[in-house]
């Protein structure tokens, strides 16, 4: 995590947690979930990428060009940061935490797990709308992390190569830093539990039992249940709860998280303290700590909570039409306010007026409002979060704010509809598209895609695409049919409304 002083501010405290902090997950017990030893990942990682192209070379280099083929970001810039604040990112990308760790007396294991930056940063977009994968705005979602293939591709390189007699000569060659207790870890402690874990995957075609998401959408809830121990949707499967990763501008506001707004304060207020004890539980499906080990780290989701109450994510960077825009606030205020939150004008910088907090049925997939079932409740409620999280679930989607919705395409909850055009006219929803270091079309305000759903020929992806199937469980994109009604110049006026917050 990046240092401040004792007596730096609260929020420069939580924008250093955000973009680096551990939260307990650099453990023996977040090894055997979530973690992983990360000298012995990246070299069965570089092991594989040379079987796939001969030519690579066995550097750090390397790695990298891997990593950003699954949405990982190695930014020069990171917008959203307390000036002077240095985040180190080279052998390892933006949000990904790491440590040490001795599982027994004179160990050395390096261990790495994913913090909140990993999802919850994203590529800023220059004015014609592509990507800058060189600059990040912490807050802003990452919509082409693809934690799916990043797991797979480790339990694949992880089969092929761990035993490898070449491995550890990798590893050395990689890391020629390795202190010998380190290189002894990895030989004696290391890579026998790799090999052991291995065996009791033996014929299973994934790591997981359940689907882990998909380009900017994750399975939290699927994790957890995995975490808690309690049943999964088809035994694993069939738990296929996709929530796209939402900007996190204005989310204070809420008395309600997760999409489903199943974690709700005890209080039923927009309480800073209580939404940061409910925030501090979500390490324990996205890093795999125990209840009792992320109620340790309260204080920094506090201090993330400070740090989120000025956060603003990047502004729209391209043209808007602010007579157009001005209409579309007459719009949204008719059609979008009661459930997203009142804006004032002001002057065409809108601000949040009211917020409703609205939750309901709206039409679209159920599959995730499912998800949160009874026994989850119940192993929630019997965790040391128990009177922190009022677990209130079945009631629907949670409306969020709808702050830097510009550049979080695709949308819907599970992230099902490629543009805003497509949202506000269901005609123009597709049945399959690509998602994943994309570039976004200013008209349609979405995903920059040809009539087919595909990349346009001259647009090369920061990171490798994968194909949306609205047919699949959990993907569907019906639902929310709010918009159809208007004219097609009013959906223009309302997306550069849209656009504005």
């Amino acid at each position: 995590m990046p240092q401040t002083g004792t007596s730096a501010p609260l929020a420069e405290k939580g924008a250093a947690a955000f973009a680096g902090g551990g939260f307990g997950g650099i453990s023996q017990t977040s090894l055997e979930t979530n973690a992983v030893p990360f000298k012995l990942v990246a070299t069965v990682l570089v092991m594989n990428e040379q079987l796939r192209d001969p030519t690579a070379p066995a550097d750090l280099a390397t790695l990298q060009r891997v990593m950003r083929r699954f949405g990982f970001l190695y930014p020069e810039r990171v917008d959203g940061a307390p000036v002077g604040m240095r985040l180190p990112i080279a052998e390892k990308p933006l949000g990904m935490t790491h440590g040490f760790i001795a599982p027994i007396g004179g160990a050395r294991v390096e261990v790495a797990n994913l913090g909140c930056a990993a999802c919850h940063a994203g590529v800023a977009y220059a004015a014609d709308g592509n990507p800058q994968p060189g600059r990040v705005v912490l807050g802003m979602p990452n919509t082409s992390l693809d934690l799916e293939s990043y797991t797979q591709a480790i339990f694949t390189a992880l089969r092929r190569h761990a035993n490898d007699p070449a491995l550890l000569a990798m590893a050395d060659t990689l890391f020629p830093e390795m202190s010998w207790q380190e290189r002894a870890s990895l030989r004696w402690i290391v890579l026998p539990l790799a090999r052991g874990r291995l065996e009791t995957l033996a014929g299973a075609a994934r790591a997981l039992p359940f689907p882990n998401g998909l380009p900017g959408a994750t399975n939290g809830v699927a994790a957890l249940k995995f975490q808690m121990g309690t049943p999964l949707m088809g035994g694993g499967p069939g738990d296929r709860g996709y929530v796209s990763i939402p900007d996190l501008g204005l989310r204070h506001h809420r008395s309600r998280l997760l999409v489903d707004g199943a974690y709700a304060t005890p209080s039923g207020q927009a309480d800073a303290h209580e939404l940061a004890v409910i925030t501090s539980f979500f390490t324990v499906p996205s890093m795999g700590v125990t209840p009792e080990m992320a109620r340790r780290h309260i204080p920094e989701a506090e201090a993330i909570f400070a740090w989120l109450t000025d956060y603003r994510p990047q502004a729209y960077p391209g043209p808007i039409d602010q007579a157009a825009a001005e209409q579309g606030a007459a719009l949204y205020a008719r059609g979008c306010a009661s459930c997203h939150g009142s804006f004032d004008w002001n002057a065409g910088v809108p601000r949040l007026a009211t917020y409703p907090d609205w939750i309901g049925d709206v039409g679209t997939a159920q599959l995730r409002a499912l998800a949160v079932d009874s026994a989850l409740a119940e192993a929630i409620g019997k965790s040391a979060y128990g009177r922190a999280i009022s677990v209130a679930n079945g009631q629907g989607y949670a409306a969020p704010p709808l702050a830097g919705v510009w550049a979080s395409a695709p949308y819907l909850h599970n992230g099902s509809v490629p543009s805003l055009a497509a949202l506000l006219d269901p005609s123009l929803r597709p049945a399959r598209f690509m998602v994943g270091g994309h570039a976004l079309d200013w008209q349609t305000m979405g995903l920059r895609l040809t009539p087919e759903g595909r990349y346009p020929s001259d647009y090369t992806p920061f990171s490798e695409p994968q194909w949306i199937d609205t047919a699949q469980p959990g993907l569907g994109n019906g639902g929310h049919v709010y918009g159809s009604e208007l004219t097609a110049q009013e959906r223009q006026a309302l997306i550069a409304f849209l656009k504005l917050l």
